[in-house]
């Protein structure tokens, strides 16, 4: 089976009862099960662990919103949507904090995504097994998720409350510093990897492998300038390619529904069009990538992100070794002058024609677009999200080799593996109109943060990306990022680089957790 079928069990939410005759609360009503009727058996843990993974199906994550944060409101996008408060979340306009779409929406969807797993985590090893190995990848499955949810917030808020078990709705969150919420996603997801397999079976395909753990583990050292340690952690998948990794030979493959679970996909999300429904949490929800219609072109979406055009010409200033322009531009972006710089690729998009009057000189979001194989957009994409990728980890690796003190020549290969892909077919590195890139550690580096964005725009990295190179915390940096985004002419230095705390929980959690001093 090639998608989980994951389950809402709005049941695991902890029941408060109302007072009554204590007879009356000893028979346990079926259709109502509690927290302590509930986590019996193996499959209750199963069925727990589910409703964990099925909050990626909620407008907060990468189903739809998110991307919002991650890529439009980097350099790489931006928002033109005539709901003004929504795009002014994109260019650093933030007035309500409260603001759903902007703000609250991610930060709820991870903390009930936190709470599932908290679920899983406080109840399963109680629960008798036919077989422990099985047990211990539940509890693993949960330790992923639960530090993939803590890594957002770390990175878009820098803090927040730090559960590790489900507390009912009297609780109030005490804040924890950045360091505490980066201290708590590597102890889970060592801890996770410890009981991961290195692959799943075909019917539970989209689980969370050891591979997965490490490299989300090697992007959280990243995020903290533990070069050695993410190293270390991703040497494991360097390790395993030819055999669980590797690039596919289509860079296209890596965002259609048609070669999913690929041996490039480290960790994605098992999207799918079967289920047509809201995202509220019944047995219909939508399972569908929602992104797509708010990326597409007026007339067939809602054209509210759109690509920053500083990428055409990056891609551009190279050609490969047939002497025509990086297909990569041709398969993430969709402009004007698209047909003429991929004479040999359809020059439509969802089967149309440019659209002067609608369209003008806009740069459109073509990457996870379902245009390769329809003529429309809607709220059911059924492509999987590659949170992670291979061609992540080889540029990542390729970091790491510089920043611990590796030359460039040492970092070179993995690069290229990437850059010579078969239908990207770019000269090395080395041979290139970039080859000064190789004369220094600092050049390198810098070419890297090129190379990255060129091969993983819109994937949603690029606003971690931009914090870790110290771009978002130096007036240097926002200089560079005004060159190619306006946006960031509204950028305060030591404000911006984050997010402020939702003022509700702000509020709510009477004097325990803080707004930050900028805000």
């Amino acid at each position: 089976m090639k998608k989980i079928k994951l389950l809402i069990y709005g049941f695991l939410a902890v029941v408060v009862t109302a007072a009554c005759d204590k007879d009356l609360l000893d028979i346990p009503n079926p259709n109502e099960p509690t927290t302590e009727t509930f986590w019996q058996t193996e499959d209750d843990a199963q069925k727990g662990l589910n409703a964990a993974y099925s909050r990626f199906y909620k407008e907060g994550t990468w189903m739809r919103w998110l991307s919002f944060r991650y890529d439009l409101g980097s350099d790489e996008g931006w928002s033109t949507s005539p709901w003004n408060e929504l795009a002014d979340w994109t260019r650093f306009n933030y007035v309500n904090y409260n603001f759903w779409e902007g703000n609250r929406v991610h930060w709820e969807d991870f903390y009930v995504g936190i709470f599932r797993a908290n679920q899983v985590l406080k109840f399963t090893p109680d629960i008798a097994f036919a077989d422990d190995v099985d047990k211990e990848r539940v509890i693993g499955q949960a330790e992923f998720l639960r530090a993939l949810w803590y890594f957002q917030i770390a990175v878009l808020w820098e803090k927040g409350a730090l559960v590790l078990e489900p507390k009912d709705a009297s609780y109030k969150p005490e804040e924890v510093t950045e360091e505490a919420l980066w201290a708590q996603v590597e102890i889970d997801l060592k801890n996770a990897y410890a009981k991961l397999p290195p692959e799943w079976d075909d019917s539970n395909t989209g689980r969370a492998t050891i591979g997965a753990a490490k490299a989300l583990l090697a992007k959280a050292y990243m995020q903290q300038g533990k070069f050695a340690e993410a190293k270390a952690e991703l040497q494991w998948l360097i390790d395993k390619e030819g055999s669980l990794y590797g690039l596919v030979d289509d860079y296209m493959d890596n965002f259609t529904h048609f070669n999913e679970n690929n041996i490039e996909g480290v960790f994605e999300i098992q999207f799918n069009d079967e289920n047509k429904g809201g995202t509220g949490n019944g047995a219909s929800m939508a399972t569908g990538f929602q992104r797509t219609q708010f990326y597409a072109p007026g007339g067939i979406g809602w054209q509210d992100g759109k690509a920053r055009s500083w990428l055409v010409g990056e891609y551009k200033k190279e050609t490969n070794l047939d002497g025509g322009n990086d297909t990569r531009l041709y398969h993430n972006l969709y402009y004007k002058n698209s047909p003429n710089d991929f004479p040999d690729l359809p020059a439509s998009i969802y089967g149309r024609a440019w659209d002067d009057a609608g369209w003008g000189e806009h740069m459109f979001i073509r990457k996870y677009s379902t245009n390769y194989y329809r003529d429309f957009e809607d709220y059911f994409a059924p492509n999987n999200y590659r949170i992670i990728r291979y061609a992540d980890v080889l540029l990542m690796y390729a970091e790491c080799i510089v920043e611990t003190g590796g030359s460039p020549m040492e970092a070179l290969p993995y690069v290229n593996k990437v850059r010579q892909r078969p239908s990207t077919n770019l000269p090395a590195l080395e041979n290139s109109v970039h080859a000064d890139a190789l004369s220094s550690g600092e050049k390198f580096l810098k070419r890297l943060q090129m190379e990255r964005s060129l091969e993983l725009c819109f994937e949603g990295w690029r606003w971690a990306d931009l914090k870790r190179w110290g771009l978002l915390s130096s007036q240097a940096g926002i200089d560079e990022l005004k060159s190619r985004d306006a946006d960031f002419n509204n950028f305060i230095l030591g404000k911006h680089h984050r997010l402020p705390i939702p003022q509700i929980e702000v509020d709510n959690a009477e004097g325990k957790l803080t707004q930050h001093l900028e805000y």
